[in-house]
């Protein structure tokens, strides 16, 4: 990797750290406090949205159409979600140990504190738990295959790859075969001391 992609690398860290800090200043600028995985919001806050919270009937009614239309189709989805979870999850408990890679805890792809909001009804509060578990679920896939990437190939594509996992930068670039397989062990001894 040469010097320019480490200091845009660099940069990219020290933005992202840049971020955290500053949702950190939004938690209490909005009066939250996280407390381990409880949110607790002050007492007018959650007055507040105890307010603006709209009951089931009127939500019903007030919903578009098509949201409700599509509702069995997009809940037909945890079928193949969960048959996901269960194999990919399976797989990282089997093959993971047999490659020294650190496996990937779920705890850090799963997160579900929406249902903390005052001001969501009880169907709102489902709509969220399925979209969190499904776009955890997704995230925690893509570390897990991530990881099996950096073991086997991780070389990047000739083409620009759209979306790609946070791995994927550090990667052999394509066509860069001086030395492959000293360097492949590089990226796996790495998966042992869980780096990229």
């Amino acid at each position: 990797m040469n010097e320019r992609i480490r200091e845009l690398l660099a940069q990219i860290g020290t933005l992202e750290d840049e971020l955290r800090s500053t949702l950190h200043e939004q938690e209490e600028r909005l009066n939250y406090r996280l407390h381990g995985k409880r949110v607790e919001f002050e007492a007018s806050v959650r007055e507040a949205h105890a307010r603006m919270k709209t009951g089931i009937l009127r939500w019903l009614f007030t919903s578009r159409p098509q949201n409700l239309m599509s509702a069995p189709v997009i809940y037909s989805m945890i079928v193949p979600l969960l048959l996901l979870d269960v194999c990919v999850s399976l797989y990282q408990w089997i093959c993971f140990p047999l490659y020294r890679v650190q496996r990937v805890r779920r705890a850090d792809y799963f997160i579900y504190d929406r249902h903390h909001l005052g001001y969501l009804n009880a169907i709102e509060r489902v709509h969220c738990a399925y979209c969190s578990y499904a776009n955890g679920l997704m995230a925690y896939v893509t570390e897990i295959v991530a990881r099996t990437e950096q073991y086997f190939c991780p070389i990047k594509h000739a083409r620009k790859v759209l979306g790609s996992h946070a791995r994927y930068a550090h990667f052999l670039d394509y066509g860069d075969a001086a030395d492959y397989p000293a360097r492949l062990e590089e990226f796996r001894r790495a998966l042992e001391r869980k780096e990229p």
